[in-house]
């Protein structure tokens, strides 16, 4: 039988911006695709954008706020907990979607060539609509207790970036790492869930001794969230050290997944 090899008619290396671009329809038709079958058939479509974060935001608010009594660097609770789940629903929705998003298109990657980087990179890219509600929903909120956004927040523009950056190359290593080893499908919800606990989304980063904060900041999700709060009310603890310490990490698994992600590629159809 004839031996048949997928692959690019030009392959001129890792950063082949001009091939990614000229696949930039498939990558709109895969975002579409991915948002009208998430809401196709459910009752209440799109509102579940607004219904999920809420309920969360509710819940804390009782058992954190109210209960716990945790801090909230001044802010009212249920502001402080919805500025610090908007940058996390972004990142774990993108990570969840875009680790299974190979083996979810598995007889597409297995037939034609195209560069595989746009299967998860459209997943990331479909978050972005769910973040975009979530955002009118905080600023609703912000209308509503009177609070007046700082003029920090036209850095929000980059810690928006830096998040996408963070689960394009979470993204890539966990998507590349599921077609090989398929426990990394049972393991990405609990991984989730701690990540989510070690990340200040219902708590501040002041409850952190200040000598531990090097070593919490290697969170990427750490820099983040304080960035997002930094940026849109001037609060929080010295971001001196968690900034940098959060970016070096973004950018080392950022690069690493990237490259992880290309070298593996030429073996996906094989083993999808």
């Amino acid at each position: 039988m004839e031996k048949i090899e997928i692959k690019p008619a030009d392959s001129s290396g890792l950063f082949n911006f001009r091939e990614l671009w000229s696949y930039r329809e498939l990558l709109y038709f895969l975002v579409w695709r991915n948002i009208k079958a998430r809401y196709s058939q459910t009752a209440i479509g799109v509102l579940w954008v607004v219904i999920q974060p809420l309920m969360v935001m509710l819940i804390f608010s009782v058992l954190f706020g109210r209960l716990a009594n945790l801090p909230s660097e001044g802010l009212p609770y249920t502001v402080f907990v919805f500025s610090g789940l908007l940058p996390w629903n972004l990142i774990a929705n993108a990570v969840s979607g875009a680790g299974s998003s190979l083996i979810m298109n598995r007889n597409l990657v297995a037939k034609v060539y195209f560069p595989r980087i746009i299967i998860p990179l459209a997943r990331v890219l479909e978050g972005l609509i769910d973040f975009g509600i979530s955002c009118c929903i905080l600023f609703c909120l912000i209308l509503f207790y009177k609070i007046i956004p700082a003029r920090t927040i036209v850095a929000l523009p980059f810690f928006i970036l830096w998040t996408i950056v963070l689960a394009l190359g979470v993204g890539f290593w966990l998507s590349a790492l599921n077609v090989r080893y398929k426990d990394v499908a049972h393991i990405m919800p609990f991984l989730s869930q701690i990540w989510f606990y070690v990340s200040p989304v219902a708590y501040t980063l002041n409850l952190v001794p200040e000598k531990a904060r090097w070593l919490y900041s290697l969170n990427p999700m750490v820099g983040i969230i304080e960035g997002f709060r930094w940026s849109l009310f001037a609060r929080g603890a010295s971001l001196t050290i968690v900034f940098p310490a959060s970016l070096i990490i973004t950018a080392v698994i950022f690069i690493t997944g990237l490259f992880y992600f290309y070298n593996s590629e030429k073996t996906f159809a094989d083993i999808i």
